[in-house]
């Protein structure tokens, strides 16, 4: 969970998690849809579906014990270099190295190294000044004060320099400008996106369709289409509600939304729909309450579903 999410937001979402799936056999044991709904709203769905795959995969090879070596852990679905060093090195006291972006910022400024984990040549020197540091006993004691380090005093911006541990060693601070240090690694691009969505509600449940396709698969959000060009969306909209059985009557409710999905910004074109006959059974689409969702939804459904109905256009 905490892969590309901070602490603070995933808290209540661990606890939650671990009352519903307590061990490694009742996670193995669940659908994967009731993962994913478990998970909903923190998004990068990917990891959910890795970690359930993955505790498949213990509990049918392993009688539900975790592998604790790098060998066979480093198997495991979603498993990478930094995932296995954290895991085994914390819970098993495996002499691993580990390499986020915290720890890469703590190293460079450390040993005044004008190099960047997002380069695949400044990675490989990184992981290996890592492997050459990490001591053979209390492995992990040693990653997450690493880790500590660069997420709570070796900040990207304002470093705390003045309550670092390791100052008097820190070469970036006897340079006068640790900032300086990793270098800034160019940004991608990003990409413009249009989007209509129309809400339709029922009974205080907000319709959701199940998406499919490269992004966001199998993840639930309000009917909509990317926009192109000059076209319609009212047009649009209503194509891709008879693809699912229904008819709506659709209104402009003059709201646009703007969502930003990694490198994609998103404007969203709010519409308002009234069923204009019962909704047929479909697995593809279904009314959801966003409060309590049965179904994982995208960031962006829970977005709009939190805004008052006034402003959904009721």
């Amino acid at each position: 969970m905490l892969q590309q999410t901070q602490v603070a937001t995933v808290r209540p979402y661990y606890g939650a998690f671990l009352l519903r799936f307590p061990t490694l056999a009742r996670l193995a044991a669940a659908r994967e849809s009731q993962v994913l709904a478990a998970w909903s709203g923190l998004g990068y769905y990917r990891r959910a579906r890795h970690l359930h795959a993955a505790a498949r995969w213990v509990v049918r090879e392993h009688g539900g014990r975790v592998p604790d070596t790098l060998e066979v852990f480093g198997r495991l679905p979603g498993v990478g270099r930094y995932t296995a060093g954290a895991v085994l090195s914390i819970a098993f006291d495996r002499a691993l190295p580990v390499l986020d972006g915290n720890v890469a910022r703590v190293l460079s400024r450390w040993f005044a190294l004008p190099i960047s984990v997002r380069d695949s040549r400044g990675a490989r020197a990184l992981w290996a000044l890592a492997e050459s540091l990490v001591p053979m006993r209390r492995a992990g004691d040693w990653n997450q004060a690493l880790m500590e380090l660069g997420a709570t005093i070796c900040l990207p911006r304002n470093p705390r320099c003045e309550e670092c541990p390791v100052a008097t060693w820190c070469r970036a601070r006897a340079s006068g400008d640790p900032e300086a240090f990793p270098p800034v690694a160019p940004r991608r691009a990003t990409e413009r996106v249009r989007r209509a969505v129309v809400m339709i509600e029922r009974a205080g449940k907000v319709l959701m369709a199940r998406r499919n396709g490269p992004l966001l698969d199998g993840l639930w959000e309000p009917p909509g289409i990317d926009l192109t060009g000059p076209a319609s969306a009212r047009r649009g909209l209503r194509a891709a509600l008879g693809a699912m059985g229904l008819s709506a009557k659709l209104e402009p409710t003059g709201r646009t939304v703007r969502h930003t999905i990694t490198h994609r910004a998103i404007e969203v074109e709010v519409w308002k729909g009234t069923l204009q006959a019962p909704a047929p059974r479909s697995v593809s689409a279904r009314f959801v309450d966003a409060r309590r969702p049965s179904v994982a939804l995208t960031a962006l459904a829970s977005k709009l579903s939190r805004q008052p109905r006034s402003l959904r256009g009721k």
